[in-house]
């Protein structure tokens, strides 16, 4: 099980993740932050960069904030 501090930055051109020198992520969605279709996005995303199931990843703290905590089972 493993617990990494994220940025989102919501409504981006492109969706990526980035590595910061803090060994935290900044990940960038394209989805707006309205009805949870922004944590939805991250979730995704996070599960392609780590090539993880969808499943897996879940959203400890910050349900409603841009600084998240995220766990991958």
């Amino acid at each position: 099980m493993t617990r990494l501090e994220v940025r989102v930055i919501p409504r981006a051109s492109k969706s990526k993740v980035q590595e910061t020198g803090s060994g935290s992520l900044k990940v960038y969605v394209t989805a707006p932050p309205v009805d949870g279709k922004g944590n939805e996005a991250v979730i995704e995303l996070l599960a392609e960069h780590f090539g993880a199931a969808r499943s897996r990843i879940k959203v400890i703290r910050g349900e409603k904030s841009r600084n998240k905590i995220i766990e991958i089972q």
